[in-house]
C-alpha cells in the first residue's frame, strides 16, 4: 500500500519558514519619545533581547534617520526599532492611510558595517513584514 504525504506535512518537512537552528527568545518592548515631524506624529517602540536594549547611539541614528531623510509618512503612526540579534537593526515606520490601511517605510542597520541606517531593500513579489515581537506594539496601536 502506498501512503501518501498530506501538503502541509511535506511543507514542514521540506520548507516550514523556520531554520533547524533557531531558538525562541523572550523580548522586550519598550516606548520611547513622541516623535513629532511636521508632516506626521509618529509613536516610538523599541524591541530588544531582554539582555541587551538598544544602546543611545543606536537610538540618536534611528532618530537623526527619520527626522533627515525625506520620507512620505504623513499623518499618525507608530515606528518600531528592533534590536535584532547582536548588533542588527529593523527600523520600520507606520502610519495609518486610507482609512484603514497600516503603510509601512523600512531601514536597517547591520552593525559595525554600516555607520547609519539605510532603506531596507525590498524586492520580488512576496516581502518580507513583520515578525512575530513586531506584532504585539502592532496590535497595541490597533486597539488604540
Amino acid at each position: 500500500m502506498i501512503s501518501q504525504t498530506s501538503p502541509l506535512a511535506r511543507l514542514v518537512e521540506t520548507d516550514s519558514g523556520i531554520g533547524e537552528s533557531y531558538r525562541h527568545i523572550t523580548k522586550s518592548v519598550t516606548p520611547g519619545k513622541l516623535l513629532e515631524l511636521s508632516e506626521a506624529t509618529i509613536k516610538w517602540y523599541e524591541v530588544y533581547p531582554q539582555d541587551r536594549p538598544v544602546p543611545d547611539e543606536i537610538k540618536r541614528l534611528a532618530r537623526a534617520c527619520i527626522t533627515t531623510t525625506p520620507l512620505e509618512i504623513p499623518g499618525l503612526g507608530f515606528l518600531l526599532l528592533h534590536r535584532c540579534g547582536q548588533d542588527f537593526y529593523f527600523l520600520i515606520v507606520c502610519t495609518w492611510r486610507n482609512n484603514n490601511e497600516l503603510w509601512e517605510t523600512v531601514f536597517y542597520k547591520d552593525g559595525n558595517a554600516m555607520s547609519e541606517f539605510a532603506a531596507f531593500p525590498r524586492e520580488g513579489s512576496h516581502k518580507p513584514t513583520l515578525c512575530v515581537w513586531e506584532m504585539a506594539p502592532v496590535w497595541h496601536e490597533q486597539q488604540a
